[in-house]
Parts: structure tokens; sequence; C-alpha cells
């Protein structure tokens, strides 16, 4: 049988060299891509940080013994997150003080002056620790009469994600060594 040139059909695309390097190419990149997310995710987990939510630990809670006549005081907590997520201490309540809790940061002015500037809350990166001191954040507070040295006050301290955690601080003169 005789084929003309009408009963063959005429494709355009012809498999060159440069067309099957370019086609390679184009579908290199995507992979490459994927593969490299891949490996960092990869990564992420075995690291134990894939879906771990913050974990909140408090330590080290201590209250000031107010001195003289005055009420007003702080305490101070070591707060560690060994979690996998950020996380941010946003109040502090206790039944066995008077009045408001509040967050309190001291801060030094350019001129070598420092001041105390209340915050709202305060980050606890994952993987690390927020460690209060006179000197940084504390929790200012009034006192209830009668404390003395040695004396234990419970408090709340509210995290905006892993919630409500219960603690102790021992109340301390603040001569002590707050270590």
């Amino acid at each position: 049988m005789k084929e003309t040139y009408a009963m063959k059909e005429h494709h355009p695309w012809r498999p060159t060299r440069r067309r099957l390097t370019d086609t390679l190419l184009a579908a290199l990149a995507p992979v490459a891509v994927c593969s490299l997310a891949l490996g960092g995710l990869t990564t992420w987990v075995g690291a134990g940080k894939a879906g771990s939510p913050a974990r909140i630990v408090v330590s080290s809670g201590r209250v000031f013994l107010p001195y003289g006549d005055s009420t007003e005081t702080a305490a101070f907590f070591d707060v560690s997150n060994p979690g996998g997520a950020d996380d941010r201490l946003v109040k502090v309540t206790s039944s066995a003080t008077d009045g408001e809790i509040g967050l309190s940061s001291h801060l030094t002015a350019g001129s070598g002056a420092a001041y105390k500037a209340t915050v709202s809350s305060a980050p606890i990166p994952a993987g690390g620790e927020l460690a209060m001191s006179p000197h940084g954040l504390d929790v200012i507070l009034r006192s209830k009469a009668g404390w003395r040295a040695g004396d234990l006050v419970p408090f709340t301290l509210h995290f905006e994600h892993s919630g409500a955690i219960e603690t102790i601080a021992v109340v301390v003169r603040p001569s002590d060594p707050v270590s």
C-alpha cells in the first residue's frame, strides 16, 4: 500500500537533544526543592521537635520579705521550656497576696539611670528559659501581713499555650543571695 503525505500525521514536536535536556532540567527543579524540604523535615522530626508543644517547668520560686512598713515586694521564678514551641507568660495570680499582681521589668536608660516598666507578658522560647531577677523581669505584688522568712507562698503562673501552672515561692530577705 502506498502512503501519501496526507495520510501521515505530522507532529510538530520531535525529541531533539536540546528539548530533552530542557525538559529534564524543568523536572529537576521541583524534585530538588521537594528533596531539600523532605531532608529538613526529617532532621526536624529526628531532633524530636515535630509537633512538640511547649513544656513549661517552673522552679526556684522566691519572694522578697517586705521591708519596714511597706507591703510592696517582688517575686522571682525560673521558667524553662524544653518543648518544641514558644510560649508566653501572660499573668501571675496568688490567693496569698493583697491586691493585683503584675509583671515588671527593670530597664536602664541611656544615662545609666534605671527605671521600672510594667510589661504585659514575657516570652519563653522553645528550648529556652526565663530567669527572673531583681535586675530584670520580676513579679510585683503586695504581701499580706505577717509574712516571715521561710514562709511558702502559693502562686499560679498563667501561660498563653500551656495554661496555668501552680507553684510556690519561699519568702526570703532581700539581702539573701537570690541564686
